[in-house]
């Protein structure tokens, strides 16, 4: 947003540009990507205070409708006194809701205003700031040997990860640990009730929207409206974890910069323009990689020697690809937004053979011969559709003729990786494995994941006509010659 407090400057800067030439331009500073200490920091609030407007720290917790930027004009005039009147300098900035900083480097940029220019930081903001205020709640409130004994239950899954040892005993968390544990705080608490009856379920709920929905790589204003609903709907019910004695007040700065995610996004677009996760992201590449390539002595210069030689080595690539015509093989795709994967098997079988009645006693599939007998007669059936009645006695006399059927353990769910559709990503998998033992005599317990299937009623998002496996008769058998896949 352009403020015009200051006219353009003269001079302008030299810049050279991709083509070699050096041109005089004059940038506009729009926005500071920071986490809250540099946040802090640029903008010459104190620590504990909003960095972008002046709501005091008592005031943190509660949400307003609107809020008021920090008022610019004033902060630039009390630090044009530094050089008039350093005397009352302190004074002066004290007054306007600043530090006594010294002509920091935007005080004489046109166009530009630092508090309006600082962007939410999904990272540091969301999963390391309020997320993991969120869990730590959550163990207080119900316990540590109840939330990790859940978490050791959860199957493993490709896209979720498994917890082994719950997920209270972690220290010095990541990001990536942090949104993995988000992936599963709703289904760990879905039932759990408080002393009193309460449940915690929409409290948790609304944070976790926030959280999902302030990543959207595309925002509309119905978006952007439930962004809004659902950071509301937490602050009426956040007074559970005060009746608890978990928390005191909610004066969290982290937690109160999310009552201006909805304008930043109106104003410099969706939070992946300004995620501080994209540069966390090459601390490994330029210093974590480049120092293990080392002896770990004198390491500054073999790193810089080994960055530049990397550099080197891509762009004599890059020219390589070039001179030979070849195209680059990353292909620009948007983010999908819907579970588009294509089911897949092994060429050949788990089990080449197992018994009818083995299907029915270790697969727990109950009803199986019931269902291959319906699946016989509704594919062979040719003439007009057969009533409820009529259906019912050919399957009462229909025999199956064999005794024993190849069984698949495992189906997946892929999607293609490029546009050639040559290389394959596996979105999830689901394991039907009964109770057996290892070579060593271990006993391995068994594994049945429970499935949602739409059954061609629901529609592609509702859960409408939707068909859940549960884990008292699950199986995948594939039928051969059929192409049948059951879910018992």
């Amino acid at each position: 947003m352009l403020n015009p407090l200051k006219p353009a400057g003269e001079t302008g800067i030299l810049m050279s540009s991709g083509d070699g030439s050096t041109r005089r331009v004059f940038p506009i500073f729009a926005c500071f990507v920071g986490d809250y200490p540099e946040q802090v920091l640029v903008s010459g609030c104190k620590t504990g205070d909003c960095p972008r407007c002046p709501t005091k720290r008592a005031g943190l917790g509660q949400l307003e409708d609107h809020y008021q930027y920090r008022d610019l004009a004033k902060v630039l005039e009390a630090l044009s006194t530094f050089d008039n009147d350093p005397g009352g300098y302190a004074s002066r900035c004290a007054d306007a809701g600043i530090k006594p900083i010294v002509h920091p480097f935007w005080e004489s940029l046109p166009y530009s205003d630092i508090y309006l220019a600082i962007t939410p930081d999904v990272l540091h903001q969301l999963y390391q700031g309020v997320m993991k205020h969120l869990i730590s709640w959550v163990v207080e409130a119900f316990g540590q040997k109840e939330i990790d004994a859940r978490s050791k239950c959860l199957p493993p899954n490709h896209n979720v990860r498994y917890f082994s040892k719950g997920i209270s005993s972690f220290s010095r968390l990541t990001g990536k640990e942090h949104a993995d544990m988000c992936r599963i705080l709703l289904g760990l608490v879905v039932d759990l009730k408080l002393p009193d009856g309460r449940s915690t379920l929409p409290l948790i709920r609304s944070l976790l929207d926030f959280l999902y929905l302030a990543q959207y790589p595309l925002h509309t204003s119905e978006t952007l409206r439930l962004l809004q609903q659902s950071l509301k709907q937490f602050h009426e019910h956040k007074q559970i974890f005060v009746d608890l004695g978990i928390r005191e007040d909610f004066n969290l700065p982290k937690l109160h910069s999310l009552a201006h995610y909805v304008e930043s996004i109106q104003l410099f677009g969706t939070t992946d323009n300004y995620n501080t996760e994209y540069t966390e992201r090459l601390h490994i590449d330029l210093a974590k990689d480049a120092y293990r390539a080392t002896n770990h002595r004198d390491e500054y210069g073999q790193m810089t020697i080994w960055l530049e030689r990397k550099e080197k080595v891509l762009q004599h690539q890059s020219y390589l690809d070039w001179k030979s015509g070849t195209k680059s093989s990353i292909a620009l795709r948007p983010a999908p937004m819907e579970f588009n994967g294509i089911q897949a098997l092994t060429k050949w079988p788990s089990l080449k053979a197992v018994d009818l009645d083995d299907l029915v006693k270790e697969y727990s599939a109950t009803f199986f011969r019931e269902a291959l007998r319906r699946h016989i007669v509704i594919s062979q059936h040719t003439g007009p559709p057969l009533t409820s009645r009529q259906l019912e006695r050919q399957i009462l006399y229909t025999d199956i003729p064999f005794t024993s059927l190849p069984v698949y353990h495992k189906l997946k769910f892929v999607v293609a990786a490029d546009s050639n559709q040559v290389k394959v990503v596996t979105l999830d998998t689901i394991h039907v494995r009964p109770e057996r033992r290892s070579k060593r005599g271990t006993l391995i317990p068994a594994r049945f994941d429970t499935a949602l299937l739409n059954v061609a009623s629901g529609g592609e998002t509702g859960l409408q006509g939707a068909l859940l496996a549960s884990t008292t008769y699950r199986e995948l058998t594939s039928i051969k010659g059929t192409g049948l896949v059951k879910f018992g």
